[in-house]
């Protein structure tokens, strides 16, 4: 007795049961179940299968109920793809972020693929290293398949994106910790008073030379918070010579390491001030190989307040971005975004950062 198989090529191929053990694939191995097989077994057409997919608001409860009792009962998996093609809402959000190995871009990518799954939706995290040139081919590559929308934390290169290019865009835009325009969905925090803040308390402590470790020209997160330093020397009276701006190539450990060795080549500011919380352990290691005691020397503040600045061998003075929320609201903008309401009005909200101080800057502090 033989069997008929279909090759790697699709023909056909007589095989006797001897040589069963050269199959490619077991015979037995069960179909998948299709649309008509979900049809057949729920007693209604195809289009009515296709419906409770894709607009269950228009099938009727008890008929909706029915065909999703024999989608599950099958194992169905509706082609995304092909129903996206056919008019239905796509259920998956493309994530852009500057650096995934970021601790404030994860938390804030928790907490999209959270916000995603509560309405049914999943997450594609794409990285664009922060390169205009990868992120605009990642955001075609989005278009291409068709997401539902697309949250973006824009390379620090672009300063504002063109809002006709925005508009062109197949996937609808919500901007990550960047304002962009007025006529764009956005969430960010208030980088100039979360800075302030933090200088302030510096300046309170008897803190008054100071530097701010981040390229001021680089990221715009950076031009706010060095402008938030700038502001609060004014309130102080304290002469613009009173701040130091050390510039690094990028927002990592290793450029904090960087800037610790620009930080000893001069008289060592009583207060540092950096642009996120890893440049702030960067400059923590490089300042204490040379023999420099924090805070005794040098006080130290981070920014974002990541979840082991609390555990650091000295604990770190940070300022506290509401980074979960970010990531939460800024999906739930996209989902009313690109929910196809007609009298959609795009929202800028700005959330307010908070200063935690800990032993880096306050030796009473744990």
């Amino acid at each position: 007795m033989s069997a008929v198989l279909a090759n790697k090529r699709g023909s056909a191929v007589s095989e006797d049961n001897d040589s069963a053990g050269s199959r490619d694939f077991p015979l037995d191995r069960p179909r998948k179940a299709t649309i008509q097989d979900v049809a057949d077994l729920a007693g209604v057409s195809t289009g009515t299968v296709s419906n409770t997919i894709n607009r269950p608001h228009v099938v009727r409860r008890a008929t909706r109920e029915a065909v999703e009792r024999a989608i599950r009962e099958l194992g169905f998996v509706p082609n995304q793809q092909a129903s996206v093609l056919a008019g239905a809402a796509s259920h998956v959000i493309g994530l852009v972020v500057l650096d995934i190995a970021s601790p404030f871009y994860m938390q804030a990518a928790r907490a999209v693929e959270r916000a995603a799954n509560e309405a049914g939706h999943m997450v594609v995290l794409c990285n664009s290293e922060n390169n205009p040139t990868r992120e605009a081919e990642l955001l075609r590559m989005l278009n291409t398949h068709h997401v539902r929308g697309v949250i973006l934390a824009p390379a620090s290169e672009v300063n504002h994106l063109d809002p006709g290019w925005i508009a062109s865009q197949e996937s609808p835009i919500v901007f990550l910790d960047d304002e962009n325009t007025t006529e764009d969905c956005s969430v960010c925090v208030d980088h100039v008073a979360g800075a302030s803040l933090a200088a302030r308390h510096l300046i309170a402590t008897g803190r008054d030379r100071l530097a701010f470790v981040g390229d001021p020209d680089g990221p715009h997160q950076f031009a706010q918070r060095f402008q938030g330093v700038r502001n609060a020397l004014v309130e102080a009276d304290l002469p613009s010579t009173s701040l130091r701006a050390v510039r690094v190539p990028g927002i990592g450990l290793q450029d904090g390491l960087l800037a610790a060795d620009q930080l000893l080549e001069r008289e060592l500011p009583s207060g540092i001030l950096c642009g996120n919380d890893m440049m702030a352990f960067g400059v923590y290691r490089g300042l204490t190989r040379a023999g420099v005691r924090i805070p005794d020397d040098a006080a130290l503040i981070g920014y974002d307040d990541v979840d082991f600045a609390a555990d650091w061998v000295v604990p770190l003075t940070s300022v506290r971005q509401p980074t979960y929320e970010l990531g939460y609201q800024a999906a739930q903008l996209l989902l009313r975004h690109s929910g196809g309401d007609p009298d959609h009005q795009h929202q800028q909200l700005v959330l307010q950062p908070e200063l935690i101080v800990r032993s880096s800057t306050d030796p009473g502090a744990r």
